[in-house]
């Protein structure tokens, strides 16, 4: 059986490339279903995009990397494919776009295009030995009990990064870029919960409250939520990958009002309440019982002088906390790190030096934002390397 190209991963940046790329194509992948991490995204719906997707939303050793990719197929040609399959979505936050239905249409999409484009799927296969000859791949392929070696001209490692081991994910393309001399930046998770030692939040678990949070002086402006171990919520997904073991965090629970004017407003109006009455009708109140441990609130709120209210509103507004860790790769969305950019064409995503390898989607060390950047990424770079495959076929039969 002949096949032009291999893509390893039949995930979103997998099932991107193989729809470019043109015939003679071959997506193997370990799972019984293709896109599992797609189906089981935006609780169901799938997250597919972002209006706002642009390089300054992904984090990378080489900043300017993505910059070709994500400028030649933008979230306006995903949402022009969407549309033309006739998948209804919506908007919610920050220009954050939903399946109206199902994650699965999004899937569905994504097999058609590989369809028309005459590429095909194996599930249930794995890979075992790669070589390379200086022109062509060899690929050891176990199908149904069954080994074959398949050679290839283009080897496109698509097979993600570690988070989320439970669906299978392994780091294997980390494994492929060594093999090749291909160097790696230390992956570690990202988009996770971050823990505490001393189940200090415990008691708080299933509080949430919209605050800013603040690692290595990058902020966002989203909900926390406390957990039996630490916190979480999409503030501090966002954060945590800006955040390194041993790091502080800041955490500003009155973000958006200024809460020294409302609580001298209240001194004056509402004299007679309780301080812990008061600061209740801005934050939760079992936050502001469990707070009150560490910062005296008591007395009423007409007792409390300037410099108080001063003191309360700056350790409510710059609460400073130091995570012993993060939950890892069983519930981080992401992995950061992963193959050097400085290792690969900006353009093709195609390693400088192996002739027809490419690397594309979360095991290149390329990593968004939370709010669908992340599948963005997928799209783009898998869009990148499936045009220069097909491209390379092209101009090689001229």
């Amino acid at each position: 059986m002949m096949f032009e190209t291999l893509i390893i991963g039949a995930g979103a940046a997998g099932m991107m490339c193989a729809a470019q790329a043109g015939p003679g194509v071959l997506v193997v992948d370990h799972a019984k279903a293709p896109g599992e991490k797609i189906r089981i995204s935006g609780g169901g719906r799938c997250n597919f995009t972002n209006l706002h997707a642009s390089p300054a939303n992904f984090l990378s050793q080489n900043r300017h990397f993505c910059k070709s990719a994500l400028k030649r197929y933008t979230q306006w040609d995903f949402i022009d494919l969407v549309d033309r399959h006739h998948i209804p979505w919506h908007e919610k936050t920050l220009g954050q776009l939903f399946c109206d239905t199902s994650a699965k249409d999004i899937i569905a999409m994504l097999r058609a295009e590989m369809d028309k484009a005459g590429a095909q799927l194996w599930l249930q296969t794995e890979v075992g030995d790669i070589n390379h000859d200086g022109s062509n791949f060899r690929v050891t392929l176990t199908k149904d009990g069954a080994a074959r070696v398949i050679t290839v001209r283009h080897l496109v490692v698509a097979c993600g990064g570690k988070s989320i081991p439970n669906m299978g994910a392994t780091g294997f393309g980390y494994q492929i870029a060594a093999q090749f001399g291909l160097p790696v930046i230390t992956p570690r998770p990202g988009l996770v919960p971050l823990t505490f030692s001393d189940d200090k939040f415990k008691p708080l678990a299933g509080v949430a409250a919209p605050a800013r949070v603040t690692a290595n002086d990058t902020s966002f402006d989203e909900a926390i939520l406390f957990t039996h171990r630490g916190l979480s919520g999409p503030a501090v997904l966002q954060a945590s990958s800006y955040w390194s073991e041993g790091d502080t965090i800041s955490v500003n629970l009155t973000p958006r009002h200024n809460l020294l004017k409302n609580l001298q407003d209240q001194r004056a109006n509402e004299g007679r309440k309780a301080l812990t009455t008061v600061l209740s009708q801005h934050l939760p109140s079992r936050l502001v019982e469990h707070l009150s441990v560490d910062i005296a609130l008591d007395g009423r709120i007409a007792d409390q002088s300037d410099a108080k209210l001063i003191s309360i509103c700056d350790s409510l507004q710059n609460w400073t906390l130091t995570p012993s860790g993060s939950e890892g790769y069983r519930t981080a969305e992401v992995t950061l790190g992963g193959v050097d950019t400085d290792a690969l064409s900006s353009k093709t995503m195609a390693a400088k030096s192996v002739p027809g390898l490419y690397f594309i989607g979360e095991c290149v060390d390329v990593t968004g934002w939370l709010g669908g950047y992340n599948f963005q990424w997928a799209w783009s770079s898998g869009w990148a390397a499936g045009q220069a495959i097909r491209q390379g076929r092209t101009h090689s039969k001229q």
